[in-house]
């Protein structure tokens, strides 16, 4: 049975590959599994078919068989779990691969969240101006403390892995706001990220459904 996985039927981010769904799309491609995804709207999110597979009314879910999973997160582990290239094959390898899939869901991605938050929907408050400095510093402690565990590394830890693919998704977050570049060390992990042909196929599938059509 082919995997389908969910996505929007029309992204924020209108298809520039900060939706999650391109994390799974990008496992995915990454491991050569083939994969069919059917478009959900917002209204349709909501609804009880929806949430019989997402509870929380979001997306991505993916279904195989008899399987359904929602989180991005858990969704990019089954994979790596089930199929060879995103996993070290020694044990102690495997599991610090699995603590950068935790690292960037947990601790790093939190404050980039609260980021985006402070800049696209509390940037109209009248405190705003004195909170964001503060909510940038949280985001840059993160960034520095990662970036002096990279130092001059090609990837967090040995060869590319899921919690590499986690990592770059979560600081492709950082780039409409400038602070990524204060990291050059960090801004080139993300470049040779979104350089591997497997994200390549995934971002340009995800940006092929939110193309606005002629007429």
């Amino acid at each position: 049975m082919t995997i389908v996985i969910t996505a929007f039927e029309r992204s924020p981010d209108g298809g520039k590959g900060l939706a999650r769904d391109t994390r799974v799309r990008w496992a995915l491609e990454e491991v050569g599994q083939p994969y069919e995804v059917r478009l959900v709207s917002f209204g349709a999110m909501k609804e009880p078919a929806h949430l019989a597979l997402h509870p929380f009314g979001q997306i991505p879910t993916y279904e195989e068989r008899d399987l359904g999973l929602f989180e991005t997160g858990a969704i990019v582990f089954h994979i790596a779990e089930r199929h060879t290239g995103l996993l070290p094959d020694d044990a102690n390898a495997r599991a610090c691969a699995i603590t950068w899939m935790f690292a960037a869901l947990n601790t790093v991605e939190p404050p980039i969240l609260e980021l985006v938050t402070a800049r696209i929907f509390e940037s109209d408050k009248s405190w705003s101006a004195q909170r964001m400095p503060l909510v940038e510093d949280r985001v840059r402690n993160r960034l520095g403390q990662l970036s002096r565990r990279l130092g001059d590394a090609e990837w967090l830890d040995g060869a590319f892995s899921a919690g590499d693919l986690m990592m770059v998704s979560v600081l492709l977050r950082l780039r409409a706001s400038g602070l990524l570049d204060e990291y050059p060390n960090l801004s080139a992990y993300v470049a040779r990220g979104e350089a591997r042909p497997a994200y390549k196929r995934a971002y340009d599938a995800q940006l092929a459904v939110n193309k606005p059509t002629a007429g």
